[in-house]
């Protein structure tokens, strides 16, 4: 389904920065630190400036048939070892956001949960300080484009590099992290998109749990939704786009309750 978001439309030309590839990625669980900050990720260095050269290129990653939807399929990708079996991903769409992110920075803190932030690079422009304070608080970045366009499946290779570099520069040059995942917006794929995202180095990542929380369908809804989640799964929440309260209050019951099912959150994470 696509996601119909409001967007923002500033722009700025980029230069090509290349992801961690695929193939060498890691991921596993996340335990629950004794401090506030989690330490899976590297406290980022300075922006850097943009006469500074980006990370050595990758190897490639391989075209794949079809996105990521569970962490079984992640790690069919990606070697390393297995999840735990009571594992689930949090995975958090659409920023960075002035309001939103910070507040569910503090919940995700609060319960030493980590979370893979999808971010659109024109998000990132403007929210500088909001993109870092991410991965200074040791959570992951993804790719999820420059601009949310809505068709991203129907554009042409040309546009489809232009969107996926743009994203990689502006979340680079912010934060220090180059990502490694990259996901559609609205989930929308082709066999020309999943080629490019392996052009670009990246995996391409879907989800198993959508609560539909972009369309605002209630508190109650979202609950319900993420509350059904099972082990393996991917879930998907939104931080941008738009008044994201009711996802907010949703997370605030369902990491709890999750956590006291005996869920475990981890991170998708490289090293």
């Amino acid at each position: 389904m696509i996601n119909p978001r409001t967007e923002v439309t500033r722009r700025r030309l980029l230069r090509t920065a290349p992801a961690v590839a695929g193939a060498l990625l890691l991921a596993g669980s996340a335990p629950e630190p004794r401090h506030a900050r989690f330490t899976t990720a590297p406290r980022p260095p300075a922006p850097r400036s943009s006469g500074t050269p980006a990370p050595a290129r990758a190897p490639a990653v391989p075209v794949l048939k079809r996105p990521v939807f569970t962490l079984r399929d992640y790690r069919r990708v990606v070697p390393g070892p297995a999840f735990p079996g009571d594992s689930v991903a949090l995975t958090i769409d659409d920023g960075p956001h002035p309001l939103w992110t910070p507040k569910i920075l503090r919940l995700l803190q609060r319960h030493h949960v980590p979370a893979l932030f999808c971010m659109i690079g024109n998000q990132v422009l403007g929210h500088e300080t909001v993109a870092r304070e991410v991965v200074r608080d040791g959570h992951l970045v993804a790719n999820h484009t420059w601009s949310h366009p809505i068709r991203m499946s129907r554009l042409s290779s040309a546009k489809v590099h232009r969107e996926l570099d743009r994203a990689q520069n502006k979340i680079y040059d912010t934060t220090g992290q180059a990502p490694a995942l990259f996901r559609s917006p609205g989930g929308d794929w082709s066999p020309g998109l999943l080629a490019g995202a392996a052009k670009a180095r990246m995996v391409p990542l879907d989800w198993s749990d959508d609560p539909r929380d972009w369309s605002r369908p209630g508190v109650g809804a979202i609950t319900q939704r993420l509350l059904a989640a099972r082990p393996g799964q991917i879930l998907l929440c939104h931080d941008g786009g738009g008044d994201r309260s009711q996802t907010y209050a949703a997370l605030r019951t369902v990491i709890p309750a999750l956590k006291a099912r005996g869920y475990r959150f981890v991170a998708l994470h490289p090293k």
